[in-house]
């Protein structure tokens, strides 16, 4: 995850961008800090569908074979 002073930054571009606006450079700065935000949010959602096992009711394995894959993958 992104460290806590970069989420804090974002959070504070966005009030200011409401109230009073940016600057083209803090503007630039925001699109930079989402974009490594999404990075990073996409990466964690990511690692956690890999670790997801999918069980029908009678106990069988149903894990779809792309995510099968995709922890053989990374192993």
């Amino acid at each position: 995850m992104l460290p806590k002073h970069k989420i804090d930054r974002i959070n504070e571009l966005s009030r200011k961008s409401k109230g009073e606006g940016l600057t083209t450079k803090e503007k630039e700065e925001q699109k930079n800090l989402r974009s490594e935000y999404l990075k990073a949010f996409r990466g964690g959602f990511k690692n956690q569908l890999k670790s997801v096992k999918i069980i029908d009711p009678e106990g069988n394995d149903v894990t779809p074979e792309k995510l099968k894959n995709e922890k053989k993958r990374d192993q």
